[in-house]
């Protein structure tokens, strides 16, 4: 061996030690003391016991990307470090000006070639200045007026499920008809595309599209399921929207107030992605009682809806058709398509036709013990029951204060305050994984106090519109932006006019309301699974081998669910008959909570709050995460740009500066701008 060779360390266990670096990572986090040799967003990782497991280094061939449609070389890098868990280094040559980045491949052999990273470079703060080339179109791309049209309709498309299913679930639950739901889904659809210009502009200026939340759909049942709700008679769609309308106004007031005071930005030095994790999964977890309980009514349809996305959104996720991942993109309304005219066919056969039973005479009018069992078949299974179709105007302008003047308790709007503040620890997230993907660099504080301070003025315009929730950014948008490849701000703006124009065809509300519950619930469990992805990805930002943060995440998910568990089940009788749903149940802990004092007000707020599997799962971890001891590179804490940098660097003023000259006007405004 000659004497250039490095010597060679003894093994400390069945495993091989890692390669000696104490070099820093080139990437956004090089500020947090992150290395990438103990992240979890490299193949190497270090336990407790002190001993490294590192894959085998891989050479420097060209691999083919089938997430990515092309091919790449296995050096390939991302946020600075290839994906062997190597390092960017860069040169600079002798006239001072910085050079090409290049990989530093750590030497298995001196003749080994150097791979090519050329596509790469690093300013002085350390964040990677990267062109996406896994992007079709990034953040201010304008390709030409067809293809905008189209990735535009196709972003909006692929989120069907996130933007029309919950005014599926809380009208209903009000009370209102088939043609109520066609006006709250009119309503949704209208200010989505609102409220998603008012964010691309003036908002973080990231192509997220804004919407009702499922954020936002569990307080809203909580407060639906009152008690003083429950004697109500005649009208009380009406009456339980306004009450909603209330909640919303005052804690999207709030949220704004969050946003653009500032005090946003001194929140984003506790919000970390061990926090946002376990906070965003338990959205989707929440709602377990309702999903498959429901799929259950009519399995013949439900579960074969669900093996359908299943299959479409993994088993064919590859499959390319004219250059494009059909199956992955439009799972859901590939999905809910088929199921629809599946069970059309059903009901046409007269599978769900029998002698002597009308499906308009109640059960209890019923004189044959046979038609009073099928009814439940009936009502679950046939797809010709909704009117909303029928009934809807092919006109229909959405107007504020439709459903009348909101109605004011603070008992509500207080619930709906901490409602708001999840969302925007959600949003949070969303913006920095987001930005990741189209952007030259994350945003400063600034923008993303900006953005939080947009969200409640827009869920203010919600409120005042009347959707049944708050408006704020869809978790889903960063997987549909990561699967389509299309980060195009201008895209996006030009789908949400065609979705402002769609909403003016009261025909679409109709049709989009006329949905099978059992397929509406069937597209829920779907979507809720990706909530619950989306939010554990969030860990990859992290060091996700950590004891620390592994302990952390399991026990805020189990506590948000087990802490709800026992409030929601507290003083219930079994088997006691109650006019509520059995999906249900867990929202009107309002009732029977274990909290009793004077005030009935603070007694509402504390059962309810805490029978929410989300306020659990973020008050757990956010003081966790907070007072737990653990380095930055280990809790993964966010890295956003300085804003003095930011005002220097031409890419970053035309990503995130505010357009028609609006940014000069505020310019003295510093906390909330770059």
């Amino acid at each position: 061996m000659s004497s250039s060779d490095a010597p060679k360390r003894p093994r400390p266990g069945p495993w091989p030690p890692a390669p000696a670096d104490s070099s820093m990572a080139s990437s956004w986090a090089k500020r947090t003391g992150f290395k990438s040799r103990l992240s979890g967003e490299t193949n190497v990782s270090r336990g407790d016991s002190g001993q490294i497991v590192q894959a085998k280094p891989q050479g420097p061939e060209v691999q083919p990307d089938l997430e990515a449609g092309k091919t790449r070389s296995s050096t390939s890098t991302v946020n600075g470090v290839n994906e062997g868990g190597d390092r960017i280094k860069k040169s600079t040559p002798a006239n001072g000006q910085n050079a090409q980045a290049r990989v530093d491949v750590h030497p298995k052999s001196s003749r080994e070639p150097e791979a090519d990273a050329s596509f790469q470079s690093q300013d002085d703060d350390g964040f990677v200045q990267r062109p996406n080339a896994h992007m079709k179109y990034e953040l201010r791309d304008t390709p030409g007026l067809v293809p905008i049209v189209f990735y535009g309709i196709q972003h909006f498309v692929s989120m069907l499920g996130s933007l029309v299913l919950i005014p599926l679930v809380i009208v209903p639950a009000m009370g209102g008809t088939d043609e109520d739901t066609a006006m709250v889904v009119s309503t949704v659809l209208f200010m989505t595309g609102v409220t998603t210009l008012l964010h691309t502009n003036f908002g973080s200026r990231l192509p997220l599209i804004q919407g009702s939340s499922f954020v936002y759909l569990a307080p809203a049942l909580a407060i639906i399921n009152s008690p003083e709700f429950m004697r109500l008679k005649g009208d009380s769609f009406k009456h339980i929207m306004k009450e909603l309308q209330g909640a919303i106004i005052i804690s999207s007031t709030f949220q704004a107030l969050l946003g653009y005071s500032g005090l946003m930005s001194i929140f984003l030095r506790l919000i970390n992605p061990v926090v946002v994790t376990p906070t965003v999964a338990a959205v989707g977890l929440s709602f377990f009682s309702y999903g498959f309980p429901q799929v259950g009514t009519c399995l013949e349809i439900g579960l074969p809806q669900i093996l359908l996305l299943v299959i479409f959104s993994l088993y064919l996720r590859k499959i390319s058709v004219f250059g494009h991942r059909i199956f992955q993109i439009y799972a859901v309304p590939l999905g809910l398509g088929i199921a629809w005219a599946y069970a059309f066919l059903l009901t046409e056969a007269g599978a769900y036709s029998y002698k002597g039973c009308d499906i308009n005479v109640p059960a209890s009018n019923t004189v044959s013990d046979a038609c009073r069992k099928h009814i439940s078949t009936m009502k679950n299974c046939r797809v010709d029951l909704s009117h909303a179709f029928k009934t809807s105007p092919w006109f229909r302008f959405p107007y504020p204060l439709q459903w009348g003047t909101p109605v004011f308790h603070w008992k509500m709007a207080l619930v709906m305050c901490i409602a708001s503040i999840i969302a925007s620890v959600d949003s949070v997230g969303s913006y920095h994984a987001s930005s990741l993907l189209v952007a030259s660099k994350p945003p400063t504080p600034g923008v993303v106090s900006r953005g939080i301070g947009l969200e409640g003025l827009t869920s203010v315009l919600a409120g005042i519109w009347g959707t049944g929730t708050g408006s704020t950014t869809l978790t889903e948008n960063v997987h549909t932006i990561a699967v389509t490849r299309m980060g195009s701000r201008r895209s996006v703006e030009l789908g949400a006019c065609v979705l402002i124009v769609l909403s003016l065809v009261g025909k679409v509300g109709g049709f989009i309301a006329s949905i099978p519950h059992v397929i509406v619930a069937g597209l829920l469990c779907f979507m809720w699974v990706m909530l619950v992805a989306l939010g554990l990805s969030n860990l990859r930002y992290s060091e996700a081998g950590s004891s620390r943060n592994v302990i952390i995440v399991g026990l805020s998910l189990f506590l948000s669910l087990s802490v709800p568990a026992y409030f929601q089940q507290y003083g219930v009788v079994p088997n006691a008959n109650s006019a509520v749903p059995s999906y249900f149940q867990p929202y009107i802990v309002a009732s029977h909570g274990p909290f009793r004092s004077k005030n009935d007000g603070v007694s509402y707020v504390l059962n309810t709050l805490l029978s929410l599997h989300m306020v659990i799962a973020f008050l757990v971890a956010f003081i966790l995460d907070n007072t737990v001891p653990g380095s930055r590179q280990e809790r993964g804490v966010y890295v956003w740009s300085r804003a003095k940098t930011a005002r220097r660097e031409p890419d970053m003023v035309k990503d995130y500066g505010l357009p028609f000259r609006v940014g000069r006007a505020f310019a003295w405004v510093k906390w909330v701008g770059l």
